[in-house]
């Protein structure tokens, strides 16, 4: 397929996707506890689905082998479920569907668009800084696009255009217009990794459209990799999904809540007030200005109600 017919292809399905009845999600990577951060994308997530009056399903991303904490995945839909966000339909696990993963490569390799890559980080971020490349953190320049030179391969990576083609353009519901140049930002990335792993931005493309996801409320980090996943879908010519980033929840220090940093795993003893935290990070608070739910059922009734009037989103 060309980029051009991918591209055509990829916009009709879009419009196909923006008719289809609603479909959220929320994918968390079982490498431990859900914490607040983690509260506030699964709650941000399970509004937008019961504003829209659509599903809303879970799909634990255990596509990271080595990340991942053995029983942490029914911890989290334990700790899902003790506060009152059941998914409509049964979880998936990414490590059942690997074959999806695997034909979808095939359909990227068919079309000359992934290359083995046989460069070590060190010799990336060598080049980079001999180039004096402004976006060092992220670009990859290019080197394997020739051919290996003699050096074993490491990972796939798939190419992306060069020039006014390069650029994707997205309309983010929180965030607003967004813009990034795939190949002075990013630049050709990996779809499988070097420990034969399969790479993030791939398997989420295909979970999305698998599953038939239509709108993606998520956390702010993910924002910048926003691009390379839209970037794949039209190269697969796979639906476009609508996306939403919230406000990433920051430790004292400033830095992004997670795991990695020890966030406190959530109190499943003190789930009202933990929700109720949660929505006035997402901005949304009663016009009294105080929580008075005292039931899960309430607080979710009244932060749905709220979350519809903040977007726009007519009740069903």
């Amino acid at each position: 397929m060309t980029a051009q017919a991918g591209q055509t292809a990829a916009a009709t399905a879009g419009r196909a996707a923006s008719r289809a009845p609603y479909r959220g999600r929320f994918a968390p990577s079982p490498t431990g506890p859900l914490h607040f951060g983690s509260l506030v994308g699964a709650l941000a997530s399970w509004l937008d689905a019961r504003a829209h009056g659509g599903a809303w399903l879970v799909r634990i991303e255990d596509i990271d082998g080595p990340r991942t904490v053995p029983g942490a995945d029914r911890e989290i839909l334990a700790t899902l479920e003790r506060f009152g966000m059941r998914p409509d339909e049964p979880p998936v696990w990414q490590s059942t569907r690997t074959a999806l993963y695997a034909r979808a490569f095939a359909q990227l390799s068919a079309t000359g668009l992934v290359y083995p890559c046989g460069c070590t980080r060190k010799e990336i971020a060598d080049s980079l800084a001999n180039r004096n490349a402004r976006h060092a953190t992220l670009a990859y320049p290019g080197t394997c696009r020739g051919g290996l030179a003699g050096k074993p391969a490491r990972a796939w990576r798939v190419r992306v255009p060069d020039g006014p083609a390069a650029i994707v353009s997205f309309e983010d519901r929180w965030q607003g217009v967004q813009q990034q140049d795939l190949a002075t930002e990013v630049g050709d990335f990996v779809v499988k990794r070097a420990d034969g792993q399969w790479a993030y931005q791939l398997a989420v493309v295909v979970d999305d459209a698998d599953q038939g996801i239509t709108h993606v409320v998520r956390g702010a980090d993910l924002l910048d990799s926003t691009a390379r996943q839209i970037y794949l879908q039209r190269c697969l010519g796979l639906p476009e999904p609508t996306y939403l980033h919230v406000p990433l929840v920051t430790d004292a220090n400033g830095e992004k809540l997670s795991k990695q940093t020890g966030a406190a795993p959530l109190d499943a003893g003190r789930p009202l007030s933990a929700l109720q935290d949660a929505a006035r990070h997402l901005g949304l608070v009663p016009a009294s200005g105080n929580w008075n739910a005292t039931t899960l059922a309430a607080f979710q009734e009244e932060a749905t109600t709220l979350w519809a009037g903040r977007f726009g989103v007519p009740r069903r």
